[in-house]
């Protein structure tokens, strides 16, 4: 098995603001609670090729709502990975639970953004059968899991990201 990655919090400052920005409502002193829960992704077995992301409040949607939720969680991995992320197969299966981006990309430069790489996640409930789905606090989410990839024989990017959604198309 190839070790090509650590997981981190990005710092409590960025989380917060973050948080705040995404949740209008809440208080600095909520979002610092929050951040102090937040567990970083890990694989549920030996055999598992995803992490699970583990939901950082309770989050509950009705059929057809959609939430976006920073994660507090960034990556760092060596070039030529990508983390892949999908929703966790149960809620998908069994809610339509989806990721508004359909496969969430984050790739190896994000780390350096200047939004340390937050990581963050667009879900909807997508629903056919009208159920509500409810994911507590501290229950995994969603899954990424970590790709090589490689690029052309005539490919000379050297631009140097700076940024999430859309920054490398600016």
């Amino acid at each position: 098995m190839k070790r090509i990655a650590r997981f981190h919090k990005v710092s409590e400052e960025r989380f917060k603001a973050d948080w705040v920005d995404t949740f209008p409502a809440a208080s600095e002193e909520e979002a610092r609670s929050v951040y102090e829960k937040i567990r970083l992704p890990r694989r549920a077995t030996a055999g598992s090729a995803g992490y699970d992301f583990f939901s950082p409040a309770d989050v509950t949607l009705k059929p057809g709502e959609t939430i976006k939720i920073p994660t507090g969680i960034r990556v760092e991995m060596q070039q030529e990975w990508v983390l892949k992320c999908y929703p966790r197969s149960g809620l998908g299966f069994k809610f339509r639970l989806q990721l508004n981006n359909t496969v969430g990309i984050i790739d190896s430069d994000y780390f350096y953004s200047d939004n340390e790489g937050h990581i963050f996640v667009k879900l909807t409930n997508d629903t056919n059968e009208g159920k509500t789905v409810t994911i507590p606090a501290d229950t995994g989410f969603m899954q990424g899991i970590f790709v090589e990839y490689g690029i052309t024989v005539d490919d000379d990017v050297t631009d140097v990201r700076n940024g999430g959604f859309g920054s490398t198309t600016k």
